[in-house]
């Protein structure tokens, strides 16, 4: 199940989001948990399963242009390829429904791959 992110998970979503290859450093990832929580165009997700946290999505809305860019997807490596990034990217597109989801370049391939499954 989705969920938006909040404080209270910080700790949380910055070590799903530490799997990313660009948020290794605290610093970085400081700064893009920041982003989430000041900029309204920026909206961090979880993905939740009973009780645990297992992954989390990033999009960037873009309301004026109508799409919904995916800048970070991340599963906790020991619930990999069990299609958990796949529903959370479905999940994405059910709560924006009237927008197109693109990817970025750190996403592409997985949205590739989603898409042609």
């Amino acid at each position: 199940m989705l969920i938006r992110y909040k404080k209270r998970l910080e700790k949380i979503a910055m070590g799903l989001l530490s799997f990313m290859p660009d948020e290794k450093e605290v610093k970085r990832l400081q700064d893009t948990i920041k982003e989430y929580e000041t900029n309204d165009d920026w909206q961090l997700f979880l993905w939740k399963v009973e009780e645990d946290i297992l992954g989390a999505v990033g999009v960037i809305v873009d309301t004026e242009e109508q799409q919904v860019l995916l800048q970070h997807i991340t599963v906790d490596p020991s619930h990999r390829n069990l299609g958990i990034g796949k529903q959370m990217v479905q999940a994405v597109k059910e709560y924006y429904p009237l927008f197109l989801v693109k990817p970025n370049d750190h996403t592409e391939k997985f949205l590739d791959k989603c898409n042609h499954e």
